[in-house]
């Protein structure tokens, strides 16, 4: 198959428009839905084809409170590392939609992983969460091609969320999604829109 514009253009609009949100609708998303980017995902890249990436639907409301306190405490230790002025500009932004997102998942990275043989990670091991990245950049692609927001919410402490969820001792936290439909959309991040920062130029060398 021989891509055109039509493809560059079409990808050009998915990474202008993919954005992090945190301000979800609370309407459920379908099945179906869910199953095409379950299977969208599933055409990620991965080292020596491991498919290192290990998936967890939270929908108890149980487990999704314990995941609330752990944003909410971890929220609080961060702000305390700000200076006061930055401080109250941190705590005025959104940094996750957990309440409102219809749909969780956690992702992690299987480290004992034996498919794959080894092959491409003896000397960079970090390539398995590397793996489950590419995974979770495919996934929001997919997502943003359905009119479906994402938000990837860091401000977890891994360790907290893998014993809440009951998850293998060999599975590492990689990301922690919400997804649903946004509020509204733009291809302004919210970070830019609330003054916090803009995009520094990424530097390409030649040596």
């Amino acid at each position: 198959m021989k891509l055109t514009s039509r493809h560059r253009n079409a990808l050009d609009e998915l990474l202008t428009w993919r954005r992090d949100v945190r301000y979800f609708r609370t309407d459920p998303l379908p099945d179906p839905l869910l199953d095409r980017l379950r299977a969208r995902m599933q055409l990620s890249p991965s080292v020596g084809n491991a498919r290192p990436w290990r998936v967890i639907r939270v929908d108890s409301a149980d487990k999704r409170a314990e995941i609330i306190n752990s944003f909410e405490s971890c929220n609080s230790a961060a702000a305390n590392a700000y200076a006061a002025r930055e401080r109250q500009k941190y705590l005025t932004l959104k940094l996750a939609g957990l309440r409102e997102a219809p749909v969780h998942l956690a992702v992690f990275t299987d480290l004992s992983v034996e498919e794959g043989k080894g092959l491409g990670r003896q000397t960079m091991p970090e390539m398995l969460s590397y793996s489950t990245v590419m995974a979770i950049h495919t996934l929001w692609l997919a997502a943003r091609a359905e009119n479906i927001g994402v938000g990837w919410v860091s401000i977890l402490d891994p360790i907290a969320v893998a014993e809440t969820l009951e998850a293998p001792p060999a599975w590492s936290l990689t990301g922690y999604l919400c997804l649903g439909y946004p509020e509204a959309t733009s291809d302004t991040p919210l970070l830019h829109e609330n003054g916090w920062q803009e995009n520094t130029a990424t530097q390409w060398e030649v040596r």
